[in-house]
């Protein structure tokens, strides 16, 4: 079997794995939160966005409405298959069972190697925002027009090691631009400071040509240092264990928000 093919083989073989576990243990539960109003967001807003990866799996539901209540205004669900990043979280049933048992705006990042290969599924799945890689082995400006044909904000990452300029020739496609502030793979990570600078090129390149996309940063982010984030340009805050890990979450998604 020749190595793209291969490769793109045992990314199907890791997501369908994936997914067969999430509809084995993740069956939808309808537990929807209290009061949800979804608005529009723009870049002048700040949106706190949790992450599903620290939340409990074993009930899924539950902790959507959970984030939901405390305040959270979009979930970021991070998909991994195992080759773009050496780790396999979960797939579109995922994505699925959360659309279908709660009403929150679903900000998904394929972390995949094969973004335009599985994008129909993560869209059929109820997506919302879809984050791809400027990195991973697509034609990039195709899969953002294809997400937004579909009806979705488009969004594109860049990792730590990946300059800005890598995305300059897409940045008039977008709605959200993700710089990540760890390597991406698991959570836990201390902040990358050093990332900064990608964030403020980000808003300076929105500024000088007259563009709107949200910046978005993940990992390490908590009250402190959604501070130099938002100072640097950023609006949109993954917060993962500071969020669901928290005592009181909504006390959390507040101090993140005013920080």
């Amino acid at each position: 079997m020749p190595p793209r093919e291969r490769a793109t083989w045992e990314t199907d073989q890791s997501l369908n794995l994936s997914i067969s576990l999430s509809v084995f243990f993740l069956p939808i539960r309808r537990c929807r939160a209290s009061f949800v109003s979804v608005i529009t967001k723009t870049y002048l807003d700040r949106v706190i966005a949790p992450s599903l990866l620290a939340a409990d799996f074993s009930k899924v539901g539950e902790e959507t409405t959970r984030a939901i209540n405390a305040g959270a205004d979009w979930l970021h669900l991070d998909v991994m298959d195992g080759h773009f990043v050496d780790n396999i979280s979960f797939g579109p049933a995922m994505v699925q069972t959360i659309h279908e048992s709660n009403d929150i705006f679903l900000d998904v990042h394929l972390m995949i190697s094969r973004p335009d290969h599985y994008l129909q599924r993560f869209i059929a799945a109820g997506s919302d925002c879809i984050t791809v890689h400027v990195e991973a082995e697509h034609d990039v400006a195709e899969t953002l027009e294809r997400i937004h044909e579909a009806g979705c904000l488009a969004g594109l990452a860049l990792n730590p090691a990946t300059p800005f300029s890598e995305a300059i020739p897409f940045l008039d496609k977008v709605d959200l631009v993700l710089c990540m502030t760890v390597v991406p793979g698991f959570g836990g990570q201390p902040f990358m400071t050093e990332m900064m600078v990608k964030v403020e090129e980000s808003a300076a390149y929105r500024k000088n040509n007259g563009l709107s996309y949200h910046i978005q940063v993940d990992g390490g982010i908590g009250a402190e240092t959604a501070a130099i984030s938002a100072k640097a340009g950023a609006n949109v805050m993954v917060a993962g264990s500071t969020t669901f890990g928290a005592k009181d979450m909504a006390a959390a998604i507040t101090a993140i928000r005013e920080a």
